[in-house]
């Protein structure tokens, strides 16, 4: 028996800029990175091309930020994605020398000087988990990649060494500042490995400024770093070494201490906090300082704010295993590399920033329970389709990465720990086999949290 056959076309209008401009979007992310911001950044750093070639300027920019959602595809292929929709334009195909000229001739100032402007904690006196006590909360932390083993890396950029033979890459250091409850970039500092990550950080304190608290692990707690910190006006919590000692001037009912660090007044706080599991149980000792001094404050709130601190090391989580899939960055020449993080950095915080819309107009909800990944896999999908680049109607706030974000939320924060342990054997870290440190998936805990009297000096 015959089977019938219908063929059926759908059409699709897709709007664009015009001429050799169509190629040079972000998808729906174009809303966020307007083609009015790009060109503007690249007339204030001179990057305007002077004649209209088939690679305008402000295309080669839309590429590398393009590149930034597509860590795991060469230009050439990303090229690809962002004509995937214009099969009805004559739109070129450049080969992959040509690609890599226009690249060099744009730079990396205009991404710098795009990421200069999105760089900020995207969220409104009344975001849900942003604030503390009127306090914006940030924290501050280092981290590393991996870029290509050439030559031209390594004059610049030195292998990560360590028990189980060091990195093979030539590695990169990056510093940044980041608000915890949304995850957005304030600002960032990066370089070669052999300078140390708290000179980076150094160097983002005039990103600081009254109305913040700061969050920082041990590796900052050294006095020339706290009384920087105190000196830019904000607020701090930072973790010290069990080997700094603080005169003590006064004891508080809670447990604390109040100290001096040369002209500043700080609070010492020292606490054993117990990880109970269904495997166990082990604890920690901490000892916090930080200039709140507030009596209605006590310790074990103080001591219970600090794990925020860890909305970093999620940030970072996102760019190394989510963007970047584990995979060693692309550029194969310092100045490239210099483009190519800036433009990570840049996608990173449109994605913030499109999570950030989508849950501010969702009522009371928490930033942090927007689920990055969505956003990564909307924002493709929508280049691709090469959709969302230019509306004639009333901006949607939301747009379709926001639905998306909204219809996955991910469920409210719950009280889970998981080991902190050397998973690849490239790691600089030894594996601590027997350091007591839970192994395996994580696990529903409960955390006690008990105030001791520090000893003093």
């Amino acid at each position: 028996m015959p089977v019938e056959s219908d063929t059926c076309r759908v059409v699709r209008e897709v709007t664009v800029a015009a001429g050799r401009f169509a190629p040079g979007h972000l998808g729906e992310l174009t809303r966020i990175v307007p083609f009015e911001m790009v060109d503007a950044v690249l007339t204030s750093t001179a990057r305007m091309q002077r004649r209209v070639r088939d690679l305008p300027s402000r295309v080669v920019v839309y590429l590398l930020l393009a590149a930034g959602l597509f860590e795991g595809c060469g230009y050439q292929q990303v090229w690809a994605r962002l004509v995937a929709a214009l099969d009805q334009l004559p739109v070129p195909t450049p080969s992959a020398s040509a690609l890599a000229a226009a690249r060099r001739r744009v730079g990396a100032a205009p991404l710098r000087a795009l990421f200069d402007l999105l760089r900020g904690p995207v969220a409104g006196p009344g975001t849900a988990g942003v604030w503390w006590h009127r306090r914006l909360l940030v924290a501050l932390d280092g981290t590393s990649l991996c870029c290509p083993d050439t030559p031209a890396n390594l004059a610049v950029y030195r292998k990560g060494g360590g028990y189980q033979g060091g990195t093979g890459y030539p590695m990169l250091r990056l510093a940044a500042l980041v608000a915890c409850g949304t995850r957005a970039l304030l600002a960032a500092a990066f370089g070669p490995t052999t300078i140390d990550e708290r000179d980076y950080a150094r160097r983002l304190l005039s990103d600081l400024h009254p109305g913040m608290l700061v969050l920082a692990d041990r590796n900052f707690g050294y006095r020339p770093m706290l009384t920087a910190v105190a000196g830019t006006g904000a607020d701090l919590l930072i973790r010290i070494k069990a080997g700094i000692r603080l005169p003590v001037c006064r004891r508080c009912a809670d447990g604390s201490q109040i100290s001096r660090i040369g002209p500043i007044e700080v609070r010492i706080i020292c606490a054993t906090i117990t990880v109970t599991t269904a495997t166990g149980r082990r604890s920690e000792t901490y000892r916090l300082v930080s200039t709140v001094l507030d009596a209605d404050i006590s310790a074990t709130e103080l001591i219970g704010l600090y794990h925020q601190r860890w909305e970093i090391e999620t940030a970072y989580l996102e760019l190394k295993s989510t963007v970047l899939g584990g995979r060693v960055l692309r550029a194969r020449t310092p100045a490239g590399l210099e483009q190519e993080i800036y433009a990570l950095l840049v996608t990173y915080q449109a994605l913030r920033i499109a999570i950030c819309d989508a849950t501010i107009g969702a009522g009371d909800t928490d930033p942090d329970r927007g689920s990055f990944t969505v956003a990564l896999n909307a924002a493709r999908d929508q280049l691709i389709e090469a959709a969302g680049v230019i509306t004639d109607t009333a901006s949607d706030l939301t747009g379709s990465i926001g639905r998306q974000v909204l219809s996955h939320l991910l469920p409210a924060r719950r009280c889970r720990t998981s080991p902190r342990v050397v998973k690849r054997a490239i790691s600089k870290h030894a594996a601590h086999a027997h350091s007591g440190r839970f192994h395996g998936p994580s696990q529903k805990a409960t955390i006690s949290i008990e105030i001791v009297t520090d000893p003093g000096p």
